[in-house]
């Protein structure tokens, strides 16, 4: 006789790096790609076989799916104060939309995809070691005329974010000494 599966309070921590873990090394199972990436051949949505996945582990734990499922929902308001927990949380979220990434766009897109954003965030990365040398109220400053100028463009445009080549080209306009 099996025990009955947990259907209120919350899950624990203990239950919450468990499941990511568990959804983290399955998910990078060949067989569970292709399961993804057949669905999305058939016209369903990726995002709904990975909460399939979620949801088989949670009951696998001991957990009703439906119940579970709404508790990663209240992850942030519950443990918003652990640190530890929350960037494993993220890392959770992340790796859920690289697989549904991975199963839309196919192998050579998605690895297209992988190097573009590697190098976007090594070009931050720069960005950072080079603000880092400056003293703390040029920093600032920087940050405020960045800030300002991403809100402008925000407005021009319509869009949310500036590309790489936009923030390197406001760093020459700030006659800063960056060179990538």
């Amino acid at each position: 006789m099996s025990r009955p599966l947990q259907t209120s309070g919350m899950l624990s921590r203990q239950q919450l790096l468990q499941l990511f873990d568990d959804f983290s090394r399955i998910v990078s199972r060949p067989d569970v790609k292709k399961r993804i990436e057949d669905a999305v051949k058939q016209k369903q949505e990726a995002v709904a076989v990975t909460t399939e996945i979620q949801e088989e582990l949670l009951e696998q734990m001991g957990v009703a799916s439906k119940f579970g499922i709404a508790c990663l929902g209240k992850v942030n308001a519950i443990y918003k104060d652990d640190r530890e927990l929350m960037l494993r949380f993220y890392a959770f979220v992340t790796k859920e939309e690289l697989a549904c990434d991975e199963a839309e766009l196919g192998s050579q897109a998605f690895q297209v995809k992988m190097q573009q954003f590697e190098k976007i965030q090594d070009q931050q990365l720069q960005v950072l070691r080079k603000l880092r040398t400056m003293p703390i109220k040029e920093q600032q400053a920087f940050l405020e005329k960045l800030h300002d100028h991403m809100q402008q463009s925000q407005y021009d445009n319509g869009g949310s974010m500036m590309e790489s080549l936009e923030i390197q080209e406001f760093f020459q306009k700030q006659q800063l000494s960056y060179s990538l």
